[in-house]
């Protein structure tokens, strides 16, 4: 950590160029002897990355932001106040703290947050930042997170972990027992010193493998922002045998879409398409909610591999919502004079083509009001679906 990059005439010159290209920037040099050229370009991006992701950070004067990975491997603002609403207790330690997104939401539910972050640089950036942020709450500890909790022999309500996707040769992995820390081969160990583990995994590990890798279950969250899917969190609680809860939000700007459920073994309804269409949001998707979407919804699937559904009365649905105009048999040469318009918006369910192979036959641009689906309907038929977005 370089003092010198808080020097105020330092910071004013970061401030002043927030909006100036990078690649011009740094072939003008550093004006300062004491910062270079590569501090200050470092700066200047990973302050840009927070503006969105991080308010509170990019609004708070004199903050010292650490290289751009690490901005993007943290949780946002967003997400972490989510998941700070389904732990509790008085004491939580971050086992894997990062730039200390997480442990500043902790902060205002539990009484004591501990952050250890192995990495010696980072850890004084945060310990620094949460001053700038007038966090007293937060005790940063420079250490390996499980090292620490053996050492100190303490018990804590909650413990939060958020394994490092990358190997010691820094390349990315994606199963739990590749990560650092190893979770599986430490939750055992991790039970000794709490009842109640939260969880952060990489979106793209599947759902059911991480279950078989984890122990005692009770819930799990998928995490969406504008239908982008963020994290998948398990909360685990020592001895919990019972029935898994499935609860997936999409965060949007005006509203969230909510969905909860628990798997059971009732099939989804099928049939042919109806009046409505409906597209279930990413974080339904990542979940796995297909025959319940269906069963709790009361609307009708399309195919059991499609993940369309369908109903005669339009219902307040968890994505998107459209009104079907006609089905057409899918004969690529003929769309374009079907449908009236040489733009429309095009997404596959279930269907052998992608959609840049489909625009290449169609000659459809993107765009438009018109809204097409390329499908398989529940009787394995190729079927395009004309549609109009509509709410309620």
């Amino acid at each position: 950590m370089d003092k010198a990059i808080l020097h105020k005439e330092v910071q004013d010159f970061i401030n002043l160029n927030l909006n100036t290209n990078i690649t011009k920037l740094i072939l003008k040099g550093s004006p300062f002897n004491e910062v270079s050229i590569k501090e200050l370009a470092e700066q200047i991006t990973s302050k840009n990355k927070c503006k969105t992701k991080l308010p509170s950070w990019f609004n708070t004067e004199n903050i010292y932001y650490p290289n751009k990975l690490n901005i993007e491997q943290t949780s946002s603002e967003i997400t972490a106040n989510y998941k700070a609403t389904i732990i509790k207790g008085k004491s939580i330690i971050d086992l894997t703290g990062g730039f200390g997104v997480d442990c500043l939401a902790f902060s205002k539910i539990f009484n004591k947050v501990v952050h250890c972050e192995i990495n010696k640089n980072l850890s004084e950036i945060v310990n620094y930042n949460l001053k700038q942020l007038d966090v007293k709450n937060i005790i940063t500890i420079n250490n390996d997170g499980i090292d620490y909790l053996k050492k100190q022999n303490k018990k804590y309500d909650c413990i939060y972990i958020d394994p490092s996707r990358r190997d010691n040769l820094k390349k990315r992995v994606f199963l739990l027992e590749d990560c650092l820390p190893n979770l599986p081969e430490n939750i055992d160990l991790l039970f000794d010193y709490t009842t109640s583990i939260l969880v952060k995994t990489a979106p793209i590990l599947d759902i059911n493998a991480a279950i078989k890798e984890l122990k005692f279950v009770k819930e799990i969250h998928v995490v969406a922002l504008n239908n982008d899917v963020k994290e998948v969190l398990y909360l685990l609680e020592k001895n919990y045998t019972d029935t898994i809860n499935y609860k997936t939000i999409n965060i949007q700007k005006d509203n969230n879409q909510i969905f909860n459920f628990i798997k059971g073994n009732k099939e989804a309804a099928f049939s042919l398409e109806k009046k409505y269409l409906y597209e279930p949001n990413s974080a339904i998707l990542k979940s796995g909610a297909f025959k319940e979407v269906s069963l709790l919804l009361n609307v009708d699937k399309l195919n059991v591999n499609s993940h369309l559904y369908t109903s005669d009365i339009l219902i307040e649905f968890p994505g998107r919502s459209f009104k079907i105009i006609k089905t057409l048999p899918y004969q690529a040469k003929k769309i374009i004079k079907q449908i009236n318009s040489k733009k429309a918006n095009i997404t596959i369910r279930n269907f052998p083509d992608t959609v840049s192979q489909i625009r290449k036959k169609t000659k459809i641009k993107d765009g438009g009001d018109i809204y097409l689906f390329f499908t398989t309907n529940v009787n394995n038929e190729k079927v395009v679906l004309v549609c109009q977005k509509v709410s309620l």
